[in-house]
């Protein structure tokens, strides 16, 4: 009898251990997932972002295409947007259709009575809608943007309702915007929602044209005020930059975006918050660098 119980215990163990494990395989075989797409990214890139070193407190790099991400810093983090939002500004403005040839005037309530910041153009100038565009876009001009959110069909504050909207609609969820200029430090925004911004402003024929323009001429009165690109990098000819907008106020930081060509693929560049007047220029660089030479070493291997 004893015989028996023993072979029987000794069945029963048998069949316990010659089960699979379903937990433990699936584990090993995520595992194996997760170590073969580092790898595949290691080889397309060549090298480590590790020893990619941004002075940007936040920063984002984006395949256009494939919506790849290559380059991540802080992509979620929410903060102050500054002259960013003129992108959206422009963009709401293009979308109501209005009279670009319209002549609109700035007028006292387009001065910026919160920072005070400079603008060149003298109240009681009249230009035109597509020049007012131009100047937010290529200089930042603050007088014109808020021109043009005041002159938007319904006024200022339909404007700013639309650029919300449009935000939402663009599943820019960490995106708020309280005005058309950007001087406000509530208008926030996280890169990952800014490379959805950029991707979808570098659908606009004039934005594209506007932001890359390296300088304009407008005219008062006898006077001629020249304008020049708040991009150093639009000048650079090492750079295809198809869209560009700087940004700052104090609570921002100063911020860059940028749609270009770099190592013959279109990317999607946010740099937010970055502290002295060279960084956000010093880091594209490195960026373009890095990438470019990540291309290289991916390129060499595959030969």
């Amino acid at each position: 009898m004893a015989k028996k119980y023993f072979m029987a215990i000794l069945a029963v163990f048998l069949s316990m251990v010659m089960l699979p494990i379903p937990s433990a395989t699936g584990l090993s075989q995520s595992s194996i997932t997760l170590a073969s797409h580092r790898n595949s990214l290691s080889g397309e890139f060549g090298r480590d972002t590790r020893k990619l070193v941004l002075r940007s407190s936040v920063a984002l790099v984006e395949d256009q295409q494939t919506g790849e991400l290559l380059i991540q810093k802080q992509a979620t983090a929410v903060s102050p947007i500054a002259s960013i939002t003129k992108l959206m500004t422009a963009m709401v403005v293009l979308d109501a259709s209005v009279d670009l040839l319209e002549s609109i005037t700035i007028e006292s309530e387009d001065m910026d009575t919160l920072r005070h910041s400079h603008s060149r153009l003298p109240v009681g100038i009249h230009l035109k809608r597509k020049d007012a565009l131009l100047l937010a876009l290529m200089s930042s001009d603050n007088r014109s943007a808020h021109a043009l959110g005041r002159t938007y069909p319904g006024g200022f504050d339909a404007c700013v309702n639309a650029m919300n909207a449009k935000a939402q609609s663009l599943g820019m969820l960490e995106t708020r915007f309280e005005d058309t200029t950007g001087l406000s430090k509530g208008n926030v925004s996280s890169a990952r929602d800014l490379a959805r911004l950029v991707d979808a402003a570098y659908k606009y024929r004039l934005i594209r044209e506007f932001t890359t323009c390296k300088k304009a001429i407008v005219h008062s009165g006898r006077r001629v005020l020249q304008f020049r690109n708040t991009n150093h990098l639009i000048q650079n000819p090492r750079w295809q930059i198809g869209l560009s907008k700087t940004g700052f106020i104090d609570e921002a930081g100063r911020c860059l975006v940028m749609q270009a060509q770099v190592a013959r693929r279109p990317v999607l560049i946010v740099l937010l918050d970055s502290q002295g007047r060279l960084t956000r220029v010093g880091d594209a660089n490195r960026i373009k660098q890095w990438l470019e030479g990540s291309s290289s070493s991916a390129r060499t291997r595959r030969g």
